[in-house]
């Protein structure tokens, strides 16, 4: 997995990223390698490193410690999250001397020093929210608390995304809302992705991929079309910045970047000598 994880940095680092946002588990597994991946990307990359922060299980003091830690390795951006509970079937409950939520998490890391924070929002509605607008609101609330800009979750019906963005605007919230773009890699496990997050997942999408689970080079085909024609028919609405989410992958999301005209840097060279 480490292994995967430096060919996707090297493979992606050439295109010039405004930040590379590094994840773990929603359930905090895998929190203190995400941390020591983030300090790595600091030390040999030029690319800023947006380091995924929860409030799950956690006490504020120990949340506060990775903070001081991110601050003190010269980390900039963190990405704010509540996080789910370790069981999916249950509900998330903050720890007794913890964060609350994620708008309590971002006014916490704003107490602490300048940072880039980031939030996400949910064009198709967050599993635990009872609406879009109850989304709306929470959105809100993390934005009003110091948040710089929001990344959605990841979504394949484009007027879901305009849709919400809108609504956002009219009610006050002027921070970029950058959208998700999920390249499918493995069609089955999305389906696994979409059902814990929320995400639609289109009939017309579900026959593209439909008989191709032993076929993965056509996969990669399809789901490049798939992604290039959704930044393309963003673009057209003034949609000039996008979240990828690779999952490690590095190939498509190149491919769906070449497409949109843009290119590698020309002689970009990681930090430990790396092409």
């Amino acid at each position: 997995m480490q292994r995967q994880l430096w060919h996707s940095i090297e493979r992606l680092a050439p295109l010039d990223p405004a930040f590379m946002s590094v994840t773990y588990g929603a359930d905090g597994s895998t929190r203190d390698r995400t941390h020591a991946t983030v300090r790595r990307l600091l030390t040999e990359t030029a690319v800023p490193p947006a380091a995924h922060l929860t409030c799950v299980g956690a006490t504020r003091a120990e949340v506060d410690a990775v903070v001081r830690d991110y601050q003190t390795a010269g980390v900039r951006h963190i990405v704010a999250l509540r996080g789910d509970h370790p069981d999916a079937k249950d509900a998330f409950t903050p720890h007794p001397e913890g964060y609350r939520n994620a708008a309590d998490l971002v006014a916490g890391i704003r107490k602490q020093g300048e940072f880039d924070i980031s939030v996400a929002a949910y064009p198709e509605k967050h599993p635990d929210s009872p609406s879009v607008q109850a989304d709306l609101d929470n959105l809100k609330r993390k934005i009003d608390a110091g948040a710089n800009r929001a990344i959605t979750q990841f979504f394949f019906d484009n007027d879901s995304y305009l849709r919400f963005l809108d609504t956002a605007r009219a009610q006050g919230i002027s921070v970029p809302i950058i959208p998700g773009i999920m390249p499918v890699t493995n069609f089955r496990k999305l389906r696994g992705f979409a059902a814990k997050c929320g995400a639609v997942i289109p009939s017309w999408l579900a026959r593209l991929f439909e008989g191709l689970d032993d076929s993965p080079e056509e996969r990669k085909l399809i789901a490049a079309s798939v992604a290039i024609s959704q930044c393309e028919k963003l673009c057209e609405y003034g949609v000039t910045n996008f979240h990828f989410y690779t999952l490690n992958r590095p190939e498509l999301t190149r491919a769906i970047c070449h497409a949109l005209g843009v290119r590698a840097v020309s002689e970009y060279t990681l930090k430990n000598g790396a092409a």
